[in-house]
C-alpha cells in the first residue's frame, strides 16, 4: 500500500513496536474530531485529539477526547512550566513532525512530554490519527498509554 511519508512512519512505528492496533485510510477527510467521528462510526470521546503545546519553550503533546477542551492551567502545573501556549502551525510541524490536524499520538522524538487525559481510559477502542487528515490508528487505551510513553492525567477543563 502506498502511503503518505507521515503515515508510513506511522505504520513502521506500530510495526517495529510490535503495537495491536489497526491503521486505516478513511473516505473522507476528516479535518476535526466530529468529521473523525462521524467517518468512523464512534462516539466523539473515543476520538484522541493530539494537541501541541509549548511549555516553557519546550513541545509537549496533550492526548484529550474530542468532545473536551485541555486546559493549559492543569498542564502547566502538571509540566511545572510557567507558561503554556498552543502551538502555532510551524511550531507543530518542528515538534512532531506531522501537520496540523493530522498529528499522530507517536512516534514523537522531539516532544518533552506526553499528557494523556485519564477518561480516555474508559473506552474498549480509541481512534487517534495516523498522519494525515485521512488515516487513522484504532487501539485500546492500555496500548496508547504504551506507545506514547503517556502519563495519564487529568489534563481537561471541566464539564459545563
Amino acid at each position: 500500500m502506498d502511503w503518505p511519508e507521515p503515515v508510513e512512519r506511522v505504520a513502521a512505528f506500530l510495526r517495529d513496536t510490535g503495537a495491536e492496533a489497526r491503521l486505516e485510510e478513511l473516505p473522507t477527510e476528516t479535518g476535526s474530531a466530529e468529521a473523525a467521528a462521524d467517518a468512523i462510526g464512534c462516539t466523539l470521546g473515543q476520538v484522541v485529539k493530539s494537541l501541541v503545546l509549548v511549555c516553557d519553550g519546550a513541545p509537549v503533546v496533550a492526548l484529550v477526547p474530542g468532545d473536551r477542551k485541555a486546559d493549559t492551567g492543569k498542564v502547566a502545573r502538571l509540566v511545572e512550566a510557567r507558561r503554556v501556549a498552543v502551538a502555532r502551525p510551524q511550531e507543530v510541524v518542528d515538534a512532531t513532525g506531522f501537520s496540523p490536524g493530522a498529528v499522530s499520538p507517536f512516534p514523537l522524538e522531539r516532544v518533552s512530554a506526553v499528557l494523556v487525559e485519564r477518561t480516555l481510559l474508559r473506552h474498549g477502542t480509541l481512534f487517534a490519527g495516523a498522519g494525515s487528515d485521512r488515516h487513522i490508528v484504532a487501539l485500546s487505551p492500555a496500548e496508547l498509554v504504551r506507545l506514547t510513553r503517556g502519563r495519564v492525567e487529568d489534563v481537561v477543563l471541566e464539564s459545563p
